[in-house]
This record gives structure tokens, sequence and C-alpha cells, in this order.
């Protein structure tokens, strides 16, 4: 099979380029700069320069493959909002590039749009009998009414929702922000006790999901890359306490903004999620590190 992977030199999407050639496939990786080319190129993988948001380029890369696999996105979050409707133009293009075939686009969201006081599955905002979270209230999802568009038009769709933390060495996201804030403030902090909890996934085996859904295309058409269903950000602020011989301090109130800033709305998120549905349908069982330990390991090398 040959796949093309949009985002193909990031954290997530170089993971799955890797995953893939390691299980025989061919990648066509689209990427931005002549540094992420070469990087794709060295992987063993074939280089698309380009736009993610051009559509000639899209539809190039679509219809030039057996399966898409979009996980570009820009993680720019003073622009959130308007980086999430511009993932909802990516992922129509995708679509109307692959309608009136069968070739599976997989698309990505994030369990973060889904809070219901229990872990959500990945019927969850789905079924016409749940609450749906559109993109008025959170922007990320999107991506998601954006695959229900795709998905009407007869496209074979699927959506891979991330958990907050997708970590391992290399690693940007969520928890670097966070400790780059503990630094800053000089401690370690939480939302009050910390209680909230995110859900966790090593990059490898999310990588190993998505080429799973290409290989096997389930009948499920949501799945979840969770491997943790719910890490208190306790936890993940003492073991950033540790690594970094900082106080953990809980923050409640005004202190919550003072020391989060931005971030405060995200490290106050609860949305435990389960992934049952997702293993059950593809025999999927994660089998990288766990976060607290990933955290320990290899996030303080420096």
């Amino acid at each position: 099979m040959r796949v093309f992977v949009t985002g193909a030199s990031g954290f997530v999407g170089s993971a799955i380029v890797k995953d893939l050639l390691a299980a025989g496939h061919k990648v066509l990786g689209l990427v931005r700069s002549d540094k992420g080319a070469a990087q794709v190129a060295a992987a063993g993988a074939e280089a698309l320069l380009g736009d993610v948001n051009d559509t000639a380029i899209l539809r190039q890369g679509a219809t030039n493959c057996d399966a898409v696999i979009h996980t570009a996105f820009n993680h720019d979050f003073s622009q959130f909002k308007a980086n999430c409707e511009a993932d909802r133009k990516v992922i129509e293009a995708l679509g109307e590039a692959l309608t009136g075939t069968d070739k599976p686009l997989v698309i990505t969201s994030g369990v973060g749009i889904l809070s219901y006081g229990r872990p959500a599955n990945e019927n969850d905002a789905n079924e016409d009998d749940r609450v749906t979270v559109g993109s008025d209230v959170v922007p990320r999802a999107a991506s998601e009414e954006a695959a229900a568009v795709v998905a009407s038009k007869g496209v074979n769709v699927y959506t891979v929702r991330l958990p907050p933390s997708v970590h391992g060495a290399g690693d940007h996201g969520f928890v670097p922000m966070v400790i780059g804030i503990a630094k800053e403030k000089g401690e370690s902090a939480c939302v009050n006790e910390g209680l909230n909890r995110w859900p966790a996934v090593h990059r490898s085996d999310a990588a190993t999901l998505y080429r799973l859904i290409v290989e096997k295309q389930p009948s499920l058409k949501i799945l979840h890359a969770v491997a943790e269903t719910g890490v208190p950000f306790r936890g993940i602020a003492e073991a950033i306490g540790k690594g970094l011989n900082l106080p953990v301090a809980s923050k409640s109130g005004n202190d919550i903004a003072t020391h989060f800033g931005w971030f405060a709305n995200f490290a106050s998120m609860g949305c435990p999620a389960s992934s049952g549905k997702t293993r059950k349908a593809l025999g999927w069982e994660p089998i990288g590190p766990e976060l607290i330990e990933d955290i320990q390991a290899c996030y303080f090398l420096d």
C-alpha cells in the first residue's frame, strides 16, 4: 500500500512514517520545508514539498496513493480557532479528492473535545442520543464536523482522537509546555488538587494505531489512541517537580491564570477516555512506556 501522510516530519507524523515503512508500505510524506523533506527521505519515504492548505497539493498526494493519513496541524495556540477552521478546509479538500473511491482517509481529532465526568468512549458525540460538542463551543471539534461532511459524501473516513499527551523523546506538546512554565515560575503546579485527568499514549503506539486503521479498515469509524484512561494532573506536576528539583504547588482562583497564563484552560482540562472499542476493533494493544515513566526517563536529559 502507498500511503499519503500529511505532517510527515512532525512528532506524530514521523512516527507513523516509520511504522508504515517497517510494515512494508510505501509512504509519500507531505512536508513544508527542505529540512522536513530531508528528514522524510532519510527515513526511506518519498517527500512531497508543499503547503497543507494548498488544495492542489492535497489532491496530488491523495489521488496518487492508496490511503491518506492526515496529521498536519498548526499548533500555534494564539490563533487556535483559526487553525481549527483551517483544518476543516483541509479535511474537506482531502474528502473531495477521494470522493468516488474507497480509499481510507484517516483524520486527527482529540479526546479533549469531550468531557462527561466519566471516561468518554468512541461513540460519544457520535450518536444521536449523545450531546454533540460543536466547533462554536470547542474549536477542535471542527475536524470532526468536517469528517462528518466528508462521510456524508460516501468517503471512507476515519477519525483518530489523540489524548492531550502523546509522549516520547522529542515531544514538544503539552507536557513540555508545562515544564517550560514550571521553569519560568520556579515551581511546578496543578489546578486545585490536580485531580483532573489527562489520557495519554506513547507516540509509537499512536503510530501503530493509524497504520492498523488503513490496513484493516474497521467498521468502527471513530477510534481512540488512548493507552492510559486518565493520569491525574497532580502526578504530572509531581514528576515535573522532581525532574526540575522544584516544589509542587496547588493553584486556585486568580492564581491559576497567574501561574499558567494562556495555558490555564488546558491545565484545568479533565477528559478521561477509554479505548476498549478501538482495541477490540483492531487488536491494538499499547506497549510503550506510560506517561509518568516517560517523563522521568527522557524529558530532563539536557
